[in-house]
C-alpha cells in the first residue's frame, strides 16, 4: 500500500494563494453532520444570499418564499415598489405564514403569489401588513394590554438588489450589498447583468453536498480529465485568482499570439497551431450547444461561422477575434440588442467565471451569462438542490417566459457537457469517505477559487481551513 507523504502543515492566507503555495482542506465539510449544522447557526445567517431576479417581483403585491437550510424568507414587492422581506413565521407560536413544503422533484421549487395586501397566520389568524407590522390579534386583551407592536411584528431580513437579482441577509449587522460584492461587484456589474433576462432555469437534487456541487464549477481544470470531446478545438489551460470572499477563473494562453483582451473567457480563439477561423468557430459552437445552448450566444455562434469566408487564411488569432467580436457586435445591434461598453482595465480583470461567496457561480460574457446556485438539502450532508439558469440579452418584449424546472441530470435534459459535470459530482462525493483519501491536493494555479472557497467557509464556521503543506 502507498503511505502518505509526511505533510506539516500551517494557516493559509491570500497572500499565500496570491504566491500559489500548495495547499490542503479536510473534508469534514463535505462529510460532516455537525459541520452541516454548524453552517445553519453560522453561515446561512450571516451572509448575503441570491434569492432570484428581479424580473419575477414585477408588480406591487408580488411575493415569493426562499428557502435555505432550516431558514424560510418571504421577499415582497411593496405598493410603493420598494422590496421588504421577512422570516417566514408567525411570532406568536411559530407557524409558517406561507406554507412551504420541503423541495420536491417536479413539484415543489418555491411559493409565489400576487396581489399580495397581507399575511394572515392559518392558525389562528394573526395578521401583518406589507411593512411586517401586525395589524391583528383575536382577543389581545388576554394579554393584559403587555404585548408591544415590537413582540407582535415579523422578523425582518435586510434585502437589496444587485445585477438585477435580489438579495436577502439575516443578520441585522451586514456589511452593505455594494460591499459585499468588492470589486467582483463592480467588474460584473460593467457587464450589465440587470439587462439580461432568462433564457432557462432548472434545478434537481443531487446526491453531493453543496460545496462538491459547486466545486464542479469553480475551475476549468477539469475540461481535460472531463470534457474529452472539447479538446479538439481549444486550450484550457487556466488560472484562478481570490478576490477576498470572492474569486475568478479564466483561460491562460502558452503562446504570446494567442492572447487577446478577451482571451481569459469564453470569448476567444480556437486551438493554437489551427486555422483560427475555423477552430474558433468550431470551438465555440461546440460549447454553445453542448452546455445546454448556454454560455454563448446565436449572434455569436453565427458570426463566428463566416469568419473562415470573412477574412484570409493569414489571418492571426487576435484578427480573428476582433473581427467576430464587432460582426456580432453589428449583428446584435440590428436586432435591438446593444452591447455594454466595458472599460478595458475592467474587461482584463474579468476572466471566464466568478465564484461569489457562498453559493454562487457566474460565468459571463457581454451579452450573456450561465449560472449556478447550491444549496443543502434538508439534513443530509450528502445531498444538494443544484440550480442552474442561463441569462440573455434579448430584444425589447422578446424576453422568453420562463420557470424554474425540475430536470434529472441527463444529457437529454441539460447538454453533454453539464451532464459528464454531474457524472462526477457524486463520486466525488463517496470518494472523499474512503480511508484510502489522503486529502485534497488542489493546483494552486487553477483551482485557487475551491481553496479560496474554504478559507472564506472557515472564517464562519470556525474549522475546516485550508493550511499549507511542507512537504519534507
Amino acid at each position: 500500500m502507498n503511505k502518505p507523504e509526511k505533510f506539516t502543515s500551517h494557516g493559509i492566507a491570500a497572500s499565500d494563494m496570491d504566491a500559489e503555495k500548495l495547499a490542503t482542506y479536510p473534508t469534514t465539510a463535505f462529510l460532516s453532520r455537525d459541520y452541516l449544522e454548524a453552517e445553519k447557526a453560522r453561515l446561512w445567517p450571516k451572509v448575503w444570499q441570491m434569492v432570484e431576479r428581479e424580473e419575477d417581483l414585477p408588480n406591487p403585491g408580488d411575493w415569493m418564499t426562499y428557502n435555505v437550510a432550516d431558514e424560510s424568507i418571504i421577499v415582497l414587492r411593496k405598493d410603493d415598489g420598494s422590496l421588504k422581506a421577512f422570516h417566514n413565521v408567525c411570532p406568536h407560536r411559530g407557524r409558517q405564514l406561507v406554507s412551504v413544503p420541503d423541495m420536491l422533484p417536479g413539484k415543489v421549487h418555491d411559493v409565489r403569489g400576487n396581489q399580495r395586501k397581507s399575511f394572515v397566520c392559518g392558525f389562528h389568524g394573526w395578521t401583518f401588513n406589507q411593512d411586517g407590522e401586525n395589524t391583528y390579534i383575536l382577543d389581545p386583551q388576554d394579554w393584559h394590554n403587555k404585548l408591544t407592536p415590537e413582540m407582535t411584528c415579523l422578523s425582518e431580513v435586510k434585502v437589496d438588489t444587485w445585477g438585477g437579482f435580489i438579495y436577502i441577509s439575516m443578520d441585522p449587522d451586514a456589511a452593505p450589498l455594494k460591499q459585499w460584492m468588492g470589486r467582483a461587484g463592480e467588474i460584473l456589474e460593467a457587464h450589465e447583468l440587470s439587462k439580461m433576462r432568462y433564457k432557462w432555469r432548472q434545478w434537481a437534487i443531487y446526491p453531493c453536498n453543496w460545496k462538491t456541487a459547486i466545486e464542479a464549477f469553480l475551475e476549468p481544470y477539469h475540461v481535460a480529465g472531463t470534457h474529452t470531446q472539447l479538446l479538439a478545438y481549444g486550450d484550457y489551460y487556466a488560472y484562478s485568482k481570490q478576490f477576498g470572499l470572492h474569486a475568478v477563473s479564466g483561460y491562460d494562453v502558452r503562446e504570446a499570439d494567442y492572447k487577446t483582451e478577451t482571451s481569459g473567457g469564453t470569448t476567444r480563439s480556437g486551438k493554437a497551431g489551427l486555422d483560427p477561423r475555423v477552430s474558433t468557430y468550431e470551438l465555440i459552437r461546440e460549447n454553445y450547444e453542448t452546455v445546454n445552448y448556454s454560455a454563448s450566444t446565436e449572434t455569436l455562434v453565427k458570426a463566428a461561422s463566416r469568419l473562415k469566408d470573412e477574412l484570409p487564411e493569414d489571418a492571426t488569432p487576435g484578427e480573428v477575434i476582433a473581427h467576430w467580436i464587432a460582426s456580432a457586435k453589428k449583428d446584435d445591434a440590428a436586432r435591438g440588442v446593444i452591447w455594454p461598453e466595458i472599460p478595458e482595465d475592467v474587461q482584463k480583470e474579468s476572466g471566464l467565471a466568478w465564484g461569489l461567496f457562498p453559493n454562487q457561480n457566474i460565468l459571463h460574457g457581454a451579452t450573456y451569462a450561465l449560472c449556478y446556485r447550491v444549496r443543502p438539502y434538508g439534513d443530509d450532508p450528502s445531498k444538494c438542490v443544484f440550480e442552474s439558469y442561463a441569462l440573455e440579452r434579448f430584444p425589447e418584449g422578446e424576453e422568453p417566459e420562463t420557470e424554474w424546472v425540475y430536470a434529472e441530470p441527463t444529457a437529454e435534459n441539460w447538454g453533454a457537457v453539464l451532464e459528464q459535470d454531474f457524472a462526477n459530482m457524486e463520486f466525488v462525493q463517496k470518494g472523499m469517505k474512503s480511508s484510502g483519501f489522503r486529502g485534497p491536493l488542489p493546483n494552486p494555479h487553477q483551482e485557487q477559487k475551491v481553496i479560496n472557497l474554504h478559507r472564506n467557509l472557515a472564517e464562519y464556521i470556525g474549522e475546516g481551513a485550508p493550511t499549507l503543506l511542507d512537504i519534507e
